[in-house]
């Protein structure tokens, strides 16, 4: 208990700027605030403010301090919450960060919904392509889609998702289907540029001589090619050529005829999407409670036939 309130009595200070307000706001005398401030210094061995007369300032260990104790007592606040109030209560700022195309079509729109049910809460929705550094750039959780690189994060698996090679039913009844991912060749194949981010090409699963499944990346060509998927994917609406897609981007123009899938047989493994979040002991209760909320709405099937 002392511990905690030397954490709330420092909070209060620098967030007051004197011992005086933080005295008063509390209802104590001054000299009160002052040794508890002492004993945490001395339990912490590093100075975390300088006192004069006029005013407070943080030292740099101070200041990086404070925002550890502001998360700290955020989320006891947010536990006792949840328990007093006999139900889940949550608050406080969720910063988020998703892949552009994907975050468009099946991240924004559970956003508000989101915060229909946790009110206090705020939310800032990154939309980017861009593998963004999340602990860098102070974001709570992103959302990846496919394998992820080694990481200093944790990632909780929400979903599957597999990629699948589509086109229009015209553009096959005028141009035939590939048996197999070799002839594709032969075709026109709508890919990303090679600036974009799938660089290892499109991956197949191919039984050799032996019975034994290997995954094999291609690198079909085409006239045409993008760095944006989006586009891609109108391009293969249009009837331009074939495209490799993911189910969640493709899954409703198959259901209503607007696309087929060819090579099913050598479609590869599924991978997955990823909610990533930096390593913490204890994570706060909006982003649990966001993450379960993704985990609950992707489990639909429903849901990605919209």
């Amino acid at each position: 208990m002392d511990k905690l309130k030397q954490l709330e009595t420092f909070a209060s200070v620098a967030t007051r700027g004197s011992l005086t307000a933080a005295a008063k706001a509390e209802g104590v005398a001054p000299a009160i605030i002052g040794r508890r401030l002492d004993a945490l210094e001395a339990r912490l061995g590093v100075k975390l403010m300088v006192r004069t007369t006029r005013r407070i300032t943080l030292t740099h260990e101070g200041s990086a301090f404070l925002e550890d104790c502001h998360r700290l007592l955020t989320d006891l606040a947010n536990a006792e919450a949840s328990v007093s109030a006999g139900g889940v209560k949550a608050s406080g700022h969720l910063r988020i960060t998703a892949p552009a195309g994907f975050g468009r079509r099946h991240v924004a729109p559970l956003v508000p919904h989101f915060r229909e049910l946790h009110p206090e809460v705020t939310i800032s929705l990154n939309l980017s392509d861009r593998v963004v550094d999340v602990a860098g750039e102070g974001y709570d959780c992103a959302v990846r889609v496919g394998d992820l690189p080694d990481s200093s994060l944790v990632s909780v698996r929400l979903a599957e998702n597999r990629r699948l090679c589509v086109a229009t039913p015209r553009y096959l009844q005028h141009h035939g289907k590939p048996l197999t991912p070799a002839d594709l060749v032969r075709f026109d194949c709508l890919t990303l540029s090679s600036d974009a981010s799938q660089t290892r090409g499109w991956a197949f699963a191919v039984k050799d001589d032996n019975g034994e499944i290997t995954i094999t990346h291609l690198r079909p060509g085409g006239p045409l090619d993008c760095t944006d998927g989006q586009v891609l994917h109108e391009w293969c609406l249009a009837g331009y050529g074939i495209a490799w897609r993911s189910t969640w981007e493709v899954e409703a123009d198959i259901a209503a005829g607007r696309l087929v899938s060819v090579l099913d047989d050598f479609a590869a493994p599924p991978n997955g999407i990823f909610a990533l979040f930096p390593q913490r002991k204890h994570l706060a209760l909006r982003v649990r409670l966001w993450i379960d909320f993704l985990k609950h709405e992707y489990a639909r099937p429903e849901f990605w036939k919209g």
